[in-house]
């Protein structure tokens, strides 16, 4: 979660191996460590399965109101009122931000639900099955739920802007597992408190785990402790592939180094 910059480095004169438990890179400065000799491994595969179902999940707990319905019951609400409509899924339009691995298994698990699936990223791949939308707003506007799976880093900063959540609109909904970077928190903020979209359901933020007080109170975001990659089968498969990568730097066998 803290990464590793050049200074960290530079404390660490004997240094040779930066190990990672993620997929994302972004908060190793990988340029200084390729300066230094230092080698970076992480666990890009173990991660993708469980939190692409998290990114359903809280799709589902979103768009269906199943964490407000929990809340409604637990109030003492319903013997005195009802809660108003959720959204359906079947048919709906899921624009998926960032084809990678994640991204993929997103987009698949949406098309198997019945969803219509487009996504936008840095440039078209003629092999993914579902159509390319090169201008995220454009896929915003054409999209009943936006879902965040690109990589953080300068290149993503804030690209979900107040511009994007106005096209995505009042009836749509923002899903982000990618980095709470990704997004403009403080247009999402306004945007959830105007009820200008109609929903957010959140992994990341910008400040973790400090988030900003002004998400507590509102029902119409889903809010979740950077959990999604959370299961023990997936804790046990990343470590078990950093002990290895380890093992093979330390016995001098190839392993996957990102800055090799």
């Amino acid at each position: 979660m803290a990464g590793a910059d050049a200074a960290t480095m530079d404390s660490f004169p004997g240094l040779r191996l930066i190990a990672s438990q993620g997929v994302g890179l972004d908060r190793i400065d990988l340029a200084a460590a390729a300066r230094r000799g230092i080698a970076v491994c992480h666990t890009p595969d173990e991660l993708t399965a469980d939190v692409a179902d998290f990114a359903v999940g809280l799709l589902y707990a979103t768009m269906r109101r199943i964490v407000e319905a929990d809340r409604f019951v637990r109030a003492g609400r319903w013997s005195r009122e009802r809660m108003g409509l959720g959204t359906g899924i079947q048919g709906k339009r899921a624009g998926i931000v960032g084809l990678g691995k994640i991204g993929s298994a997103i987009a698949s698990r949406a098309a198997g639900i019945g969803m219509q699936v487009a996504w936008h990223g840095p440039r078209p791949k003629p092999e993914a099955p579902w159509p390319y939308v090169e201008d995220l707003t454009e896929l915003a506007r054409g999209s009943d739920v936006l879902i965040l799976a690109a990589p953080g880093g300068a290149s993503s900063h804030h690209m979900v802007d107040a511009g994007v959540l106005a096209a995505l609109g009042p009836r749509g909904f923002l899903i982000n597992i990618a980095r709470g970077s990704v997004v403009d928190e403080a247009a999402l903020l306004q945007a959830l408190e105007t009820r200008s979209i109609g929903g957010a359901g959140l992994d990341v933020f910008a400040s973790e785990p400090g988030l900003d007080p002004r998400f507590l109170p509102l029902e119409n975001v889903v809010l979740a402790p950077h959990y999604a990659s959370l299961t023990g089968e997936t804790r046990q498969a990343i470590i078990g592939r950093l002990l290895a990568d380890i093992g093979h730097f330390r016995a001098g066998r190839p392993f996957l180094n990102v800055v090799a």
